[in-house]
Order: structure tokens, then C-alpha cells, then sequence
């Protein structure tokens, strides 16, 4: 089972767990949040990040999640994952909760796998529903 690390700009991360273990009653094994606030060192973040990693890193698989591409959250995950060399490690941006309830329902699945179904979530979740003029009472 590939573990999960969400790394995100406080608050989003930790509250993306919350949302986890609202939909499971619990959290999930293998999966960890790390909040990066706006004026973290990045030394910081990837000693943290390390660390995180290392608690979900059981099967040397390992999702990292990021909000927004070119923000801080993701330079430090996609730097982590060149460099790391004990572990099979991807990241994707663009963070939100279709595409993270997709990764956790099939982490069991290989990594590639994985990032493909988290993909497709995230981007089959946003849809238009109707607009107000078009919504009958």
C-alpha cells in the first residue's frame, strides 16, 4: 500500500485529513499532512517533509499531494522527489478533495496507477452545475 503525504499552505493539509477522517471515521494508515506556512524556510519544510515520508514509506511507495504548481508546497515536494533514493516517490498539484478521496480509495494499486486515478478525480470533480437563472424552486 503506497502511502500519502499532503503538503500544502496552512491550513489546507491538515484540514484535508480532517476531511479524511470525516468520510472514514478515522485517518487512514499511511497518510500524513505537513501545513507549510508563508515564511517557513524551505530547509524546514523538507526536513519535515523527510520525516513524513519516512512515517508512510512502509512500502517504499509514496503519493506526495501539493495545492497549486510553482507555490512553495510543491517546489519542495518535487526537489524531495528528485533527491530522494530510497523510495518511489510522485507528486501532483492541483489538491482538492475528489482527487484526494481517488488516491486514498486506491492506494493499494501501483503508484502509477494511483497518480493516474487521482488525476482523473480531481479533474472529473469539477464540473458546472447550473447556474442560479437556470435552478427551479
Amino acid at each position: 500500500m503506497a502511502g500519502i503525504v499532503i503538503v500544502a499552505h496552512t491550513p489546507i493539509a491538515s484540514a484535508m485529513l480532517d476531511f479524511l477522517d470525516h468520510i472514514y471515521g478515522s485517518i487512514p494508515d499511511k497518510i500524513q499532512a505537513l501545513d507549510i506556512s508563508a515564511h517557513e524556510d524551505t530547509k524546514i519544510s523538507t526536513q519535515r517533509l523527510q520525516a513524513a515520508v519516512k512515517i508512510v514509506s512502509d512500502s517504499k511507495q509514496v503519493l506526495i499531494i501539493t495545492d497549486i504548481l510553482g507555490a512553495t508546497p510543491a517546489n519542495v515536494a518535487g526537489k524531495f522527489a528528485l533527491n530522494d533514493t530510497e523510495n518511489q516517490v510522485m507528486v501532483i498539484t492541483g489538491l482538492n478533495l475528489s482527487m484526494l478521496l481517488r488516491a486514498v480509495s486506491h492506494r493499494h494499486e501501483p503508484l502509477e496507477q494511483i497518480v493516474e486515478k487521482a488525476i482523473q478525480g480531481g479533474t472529473q470533480g469539477v464540473v458546472k452545475i447550473r447556474t442560479t437563472s437556470q435552478m427551479t424552486i
